[in-house]
């Protein structure tokens, strides 16, 4: 391996906090820019490392889709340990340190041409998968009908908000929401995602599902693709658990010999439905 590539695999390199948004009261959308005005070239899927020395590295999904505006890039992040609330604390501006991109991707110039789309988002799977949604919206003629599923458990959390509106009002894509608690401004549908796919159609011949969420979805939602009778080949999740590194090295993600940031974070379904303890 050169010294190029170990430095890129290895090495943080800078970058500027242009943009800093609150998503809900404990996800916010970062908005960075490398200081060498290189971009991240990343691929829908994919995720980064994020750091602030001193404190600590953690691995981020990418959020926004390639050639995002002027070489920027997104990352949502959620508040949850010292190094989020640390990032939660910046203001714009600020410096941090971002390796990658890793990881596999979504095959959206790939197997998911020409097909037709179903997006399944549980809680915040949305941030990842938006950098999916986004790039096929915005090459809406290669890709057949789309449609997004997307729960959470209350209007509160929900991510996006100003998109999903956008979303709804396109002819050329069909958005159905839920909520599992809703409150008294909520006017549209209660109950957990899966409820969702008895007001959809699914060709299984020419279908591609998509799917990020808690781990405590993904075999529910699965039981419902299988309603379909769609192929597990045509069926991609994103498994984002347990990542450290995101080179294989320290083994935190290792799913009986698989490494999620290595050969994952996305899995074509079929590849892992008999490896204990991935779904």
């Amino acid at each position: 391996m050169g010294t190029t590539t170990m430095k890129d695999l290895y090495l943080p390199e800078a970058a500027t906090a242009v943009a800093i948004r609150d998503l809900t009261q404990t996800e916010k959308l970062f908005t960075f820019k490398f200081d060498s005005g290189r971009e991240l070239g990343h691929k829908p899927g994919q995720f980064a490392e994020i750091s602030i020395p001193g404190i600590g590295e953690a691995p981020i999904s990418i959020s926004s889709a390639p050639g995002h505006n002027g070489g920027t890039f997104e990352m949502g992040i959620r508040r949850v340990g010292n190094l989020t609330t640390r990032l939660h604390a910046l203001t714009e501006g600020a410096k941090v340190g971002i390796r990658g991109p890793f990881g596999t991707s979504f095959p959206v110039d790939g197997e998911m041409l020409g097909k037709d789309i179903v997006f399944v988002c549980g809680g915040i799977g949305l941030i990842p998968l938006r950098s999916a949604i986004t790039y096929v919206l915005a090459n809406r003629s290669k890709y057949g009908n789309v449609t997004v599923l997307s729960g959470t458990k209350t209007p509160a959390d929900r991510l996006f908000t100003d998109e999903l509106a956008q979303w709804e009002k396109r002819k050329d894509v069909e958005l159905l929401e839920t909520v599992d608690t809703a409150d008294a401004s909520w006017k549209k549908r209660t109950g957990v995602v899966t409820t969702l796919f008895q007001n959809i159609t699914i060709d299984p011949a020419n279908t591609v599902a998509v799917i990020c969420g808690p781990p405590v979805m993904y075999k529910f939602v699965l039981l419902e693709l299988r309603k379909y009778d769609l192929s597990g080949d045509n069926v991609y999740v994103s498994l984002e658990r347990h990542m450290k590194c995101g080179i294989g090295k320290c083994g935190h993600c290792q799913i009986n010999g698989l490494y999620a940031c290595q050969d994952g974070p996305v899995f074509r379904y079929s590849e892992i439905e008999n490896v204990r303890e991935a779904i």
